[in-house]
């Protein structure tokens, strides 16, 4: 979601537009530092900071923030068990702030860096009580009155090979998924006139050639209408050593032909290890093409989180999930 789109178009909808932010958490939480959501003066809302009754409290406070009108900065403090009722132990520290047709310019600004991708602002509090933001160096030293924000993600590249009908539905699947999928087959008149934002439909007279314009640390994931060419595209995207996930969709008796075909190939054991066949989660049996997306999905995040766990040893996640 892009928070500072949001905010111009709350603004240009209804004259102003709140951001409430977590800036701060002790113990158990919802959601994590660094968690946004915009809320507009009818209470509609974009984002979530983790639903329950912490969530429903900062869209009311955010709404009456809206009607005194624009304002500074709104900091508060809530203990999740005593203030709310809720049955994380943890404290979480909210910032709320109202924004409006004087903003539009900055906004505007921000809207453009946010669309960049993975973006570092530099915070820091105006005379007026109010949230001075520009977009940073994110290695630069901060001065103490000075925090660096992180707005927007970076995606997980993943290509998709295969436009049928469990292809679509992946595409369906991860439309609100942080992974850009690059979606590539080689019938030009399979793919749907429309498709999710990130989604790049690509025809190609030879879907394996894709595989060397991809990135280190991509996703693969392989579901072509045709076994010939599975196993090459499967056999050269093993061979190139350089996925996150290559996965290929099938039963255990297809895993154990292309097993063999692919020492036949002369792939090497550790190569051939990191096939990821059958695909989805384990103990869900239903093979309608959304239940495999749905399944195939909920895999690709667990490996997109245990790939960003890896990278950065001090991540941790303690949040209790609660209804939006």
């Amino acid at each position: 979601m892009s928070i500072f789109r949001r905010l111009l178009e709350g603004i240009s909808a209804e004259g102003s537009a709140a951001l409430v932010s977590i800036t701060g958490v002790e113990g158990s939480s919802p959601r994590n530092t660094g968690t946004h959501m915009v809320v507009r003066r009818s209470g509609g809302f974009h984002g979530t900071i983790g639903g329950g009754a912490l969530e429903w409290m900062a869209i009311e406070d955010a709404q009456r923030a809206l009607q005194r009108g624009r304002g500074p900065a709104i900091f508060t403090t809530k203990s999740l068990g005593p203030d709310l009722g809720q049955c994380c132990g943890g404290r979480v520290q909210i910032r709320i702030e109202t924004f409006a047709s004087a903003d539009v310019a900055s906004l505007t600004e921000l809207a453009e860096a946010e669309h960049q991708g993975l973006v570092t602002f530099l915070a820091r509090g105006g005379a007026d009580g109010r949230i001075l933001r520009r977009a940073d160096d994110a290695s630069r030293l901060k001065a103490p009155h000075e925090i660096s924000e992180i707005f927007g993600e970076v995606p997980s590249v993943l290509y998709l090979f295969g436009a049928g009908h469990v292809g679509r539905a992946m595409v369906l699947a991860l439309a609100a998924l942080p992974f850009k999928v690059m979606w590539i087959d080689s019938r030009d008149d399979i793919f749907p006139a429309a498709v999710p934002d990130n989604t790049q439909p690509i025809f190609s007279s030879d879907p394996v050639a894709e595989l060397q314009d991809a990135p280190a640390e991509a996703f693969v994931l392989v579901m072509t209408h045709s076994h010939p060419l599975d196993l090459a595209i499967t056999a050269k995207a093993l061979e190139m050593r350089r996925f996150s996930y290559v996965g290929l969709i099938g039963s255990g008796s297809k895993r154990a032909r292309f097993l063999n075909r692919m020492r036949e190939m002369g792939l090497d054991e550790p190569a051939i290890a990191a096939l990821t066949c059958p695909i989805g989660l384990s103990g869900v049996e239903d093979k309608a093409p959304a239940v495999i997306a749905a399944a195939t999905s909920a895999q690709l995040l667990i490996r997109r989180e245990a790939l960003a766990r890896s990278s950065n040893p001090m991540q941790t996640h303690d949040a209790d999930q609660e209804p939006e």
